[in-house]
């Protein structure tokens, strides 16, 4: 298929900047925080203090990827089932790592001086090329301002298709958040037509996450007319698509990736390392993670988010703004406002830190007015990296949620599955639940999901990098290889497919009065992982001139609600021991004991209590084969409380329990060794109504509870009774 590069002009040849010589020397002053790239192999530069790595760390079960969380590093999505891929951003990172027992291997020793590679190589394919084979024909990555000048023209270009608009709330900085959507009759009202929301850019460095979802765009509008598949895609659904969610810390991120040449000054002396050195790369922000946020609750002036720099790479500053969202905030893999060694969280300054409250985001607040302002029957929001198709739920399904039950599976997992399998296989990613790569919460998918039974999805994007050279950007999008032609382009299609697909949602169809405004409603309570808040969906159409309405709508029971299958123990063990222990050596002393579990047990628990109110911790470890010890679960919660230990589907064989007393001066413990076998039950579930109401002029003149289900069709005729 031949590409159309985008008709309106644009900078694809974007060459590296030129700083006046205020910003040199201030790059010169800060030069410990910079890294120095020399001209030739002989004449290296100087080390530079901050040189960020990406690492690989072995964790060689799922208890270690807890125990690495509880570091506080700079963790990627690319992990795999004996490994996670982190920054590092100091030494005294690497420091902390080798001191919690971690090994690793480097395999980006300065990312820094690979920026500085890749943008050469960007700048080489840019020469190389008139055009990319990309809808745009773009050649090197986007700047803030190249987005909005690209959805701007899409705008002016096809106006009967395309449409611009800005999100609810302004950023911390004082940016706009833009969007654009597209369908047949983006001109008219709301008809009920299904939306899908393609999101890219919630975490600053992940440059493609945001070049895939405007790629996505351009292809709908320049295609509508000409592709038929798309065209009747659009014909019957609104897609909405934001390419940067986070436009404060991606613009920091992407102007401080680019380089200074500082050889152009040398004729004129005021080089200010005197020419020994050939590039300087800026010091700031190119691998920052989250928003702009540096005090909670206060606003900072416009403009000022670059003077935060206050940390190597600018990542402990900000809210994880794929922590902040409503579903289950404040639960595991989520770090909260201080330190707590028990879990997953090393406060405010931690890559995670999820915010001072659900939503109390501008950006969040924005996705969240959209979802509940549409019926978005499906939603991507991607990411880099790792090749990975995240569903619901974010944690482990035997964790216990905030209502004393296991969370468990989602309940259209079914579903969910079978549509990540079909996108995996067009462009080679691994379909898996978010718990598997590690838990998270307070996620964008499962929000939306739980709150509307729209599917979601994470696109964790590209097998290696944050921002790749370009070429990749390419392939990501157009596919490579064995899925050349297909890509994530045609996962996108196949999700859109989804979207527009009625047996998979429900349908409200009727009569009512031409020019008459229809409302769905529902005022819930979405629990956090401690409380709740009040939540609601909110979407309206205008009826058309033949008085007749079809509205494709998401469930009305939320997946929350619904029946879920729960594993539930046994309330006695049919096996186990009980152990006495006596004083331990303090400051970190062990004492371990085997156990030898006959038969496999669908949980093997174990507690470990003591007298006084100070700090034991408990890890679980099975011997192999070859006798070595593999942790297969620890527990290390704050002082005072206790500790216990779960291992799923445990299988027969003999397992150490360590005792570890962190900090704890009791003469004595005990722990209880317990296997249990479980019943599959599940959750009693509730049905929800919506309520469905017709407006004239402002004024309800009629109210209707509905109960509608995935495939389900409810008729209405409001003529008379909304006159």
């Amino acid at each position: 298929m031949t590409r159309r590069p985008h008709p309106v002009p644009h900078r694809h040849r974007a060459r590296r900047r030129v700083a006046g010589l205020a910003t040199l020397a201030a790059l010169a002053v800060t030069a410990p925080m910079a890294a120095t790239v020399g001209a030739t192999a002989a004449n290296p530069g100087a080390p530079s203090v901050f040189a960020p790595q990406l690492i690989t760390v072995d964790t060689p079960d799922r208890s270690d990827r807890t125990r690495l969380q509880k570091l506080g590093l700079d963790l990627t999505e690319h992990a795999g089932h004996d490994y996670v891929e982190v920054i590092v951003h100091t030494a005294a990172e690497r420091d902390a790592l080798r001191a919690a027992g971690f090994t690793y291997d480097v395999r980006i020793e300065n990312l820094v001086e690979r920026g500085v590679e890749i943008a050469e190589l960007n700048e080489a394919y840019a020469a190389s090329v008139d055009v990319s084979p990309l809808p745009s024909g773009r050649d090197t990555y986007r700047t803030l301002a190249d987005y909005e000048a690209d959805m701007t023209a899409l705008a002016a270009d096809f106006p009967g298709h395309v449409r611009m608009f800005d999100l609810a709330n302004p950023t911390l900085d004082g940016n706009t958040v833009k969007a654009v959507e597209i369908g047949a009759d983006v001109d008219k009202a709301a008809s009920g037509k299904p939306t899908f929301l393609l999101m890219g850019l919630h975490h600053a460095r992940e440059w493609p996450s945001g070049e895939l979802a405007m790629e996505f765009a351009i292809d709908l509008a320049t295609s509508f007319g000409k592709d038929k598949q798309i065209t009747r895609l659009l014909k019957k659904s609104r897609v909405l698509v934001v390419p940067v969610v986070n436009p404060d810390g991606f613009d920091l991120s992407r102007t401080d990736g680019e380089y200074v040449d500082l050889r152009a000054l040398n004729d004129t002396g005021a080089d200010p390392l005197g020419g020994s050195t050939a590039i300087l790369a800026t010091p700031g922000q190119a691998y920052k993670r989250k928003n702009c946020r540096v005090v909670d609750g206060q606003d900072i002036p416009d403009g000022s988010c670059r003077a935060t720099l206050a940390s190597p790479g600018g990542f402990a500053l900000g809210v994880d703004l794929n922590r902040n969202y409503g579903g289950f905030w404040g639960g595991p893999g989520a770090a909260g406002t201080f330190p707590n060694p028990g879990e997953v969280d090393t406060g405010l300054l931690d890559p995670t830190y999820r915010g001072a409250s659900a939503f109390s985001e501008p950006e969040t607040q924005n996705v969240q007015t959209l979802v509940r302002e549409r019926q978005v029957t499906m939603m991507i929001s991607n990411h880099t990296f790792s090749n990975l198709i995240l569903r619901p739920n974010g944690v482990a399904p035997t964790t216990i949620g905030p209502d004393g039950n296991p969370v468990g599976n989602a309940p259209d997992e079914k579903g969910l599955k079978a549509l990540g399998a079909e996108m995996s296989a067009q462009n080679g990613y691994a379909n898996q639940n978010s718990w598997q790569l590690y838990d998270t919460t307070g996620t964008t998918e499962d929000w939306s999901y739980n709150a509307t039974g729209g599917y979601g999805y994470t696109f964790e994007i590209g097998p290696d990098e944050f921002h790749p050279p370009f070429p990749s950007v390419v392939d990501e999008y157009l596919g490579a290889g064995e899925h050349e032609g297909l890509g994530n382009r045609a996962a996108y299609l196949l999700a859109l497919e989804h979207a527009v697909n009625t047996a998979k949602h429900g349908v409200l169809k009727g009569k009512a009065p031409k020019g008459a405004t229809l409302r769905l409603r529902k005022d819930f309570e979405s629990p956090t992982w401690e409380s709740s808040f009040e939540d609601f969906l909110d979407s309206t159409i205008t009826v058309g001139r033949k008085g007749r309405f079809s509205w494709v709508v998401n469930p009305s029971t939320r997946p929350l609600q619904q029946s879920r299958p729960i594993q539930q123990l046994d309330e006695e063990p049919f096996a186990g021991e009980t152990i006495e222990g006596g004083a331990t050596e303090p400051v970190v002393g062990t004492v371990d004991h085997e156990y030898v579990a006959a038969k496999a047990s669908d949980v093997l628990r174990i507690d470990l209590d003591w007298p006084t109110p100070d700090d034991f911790d408990l890890e679980v470890y099975r011997k192999d084969a070859s006798g070595e010890l593999v942790e297969v679960g620890s527990s290390g919660n704050a002082p005072g409380e206790k500790e216990q230990v779960q291992v799923p589907d445990a299988p027969a064989g003999t397992y150490v329990v360590r005792v570890v007393n962190y900090a704890s001066v009791s003469p004595s413990y005990t722990v209880e060794i317990g296997q249990y076998a479980s019943t599959a039950s599940f959750t009693e579930g509730k049905r929800e109504k919506y309520t469905l109401s017709c407006e004239v002029d402002g004024k309800t003149m009629a109210n209707r509870k509905v109960f509608i289900d995935r495939g389900q069709v409810k008729r209405f005729n409001l003529k008379r009774a909304c006159r």
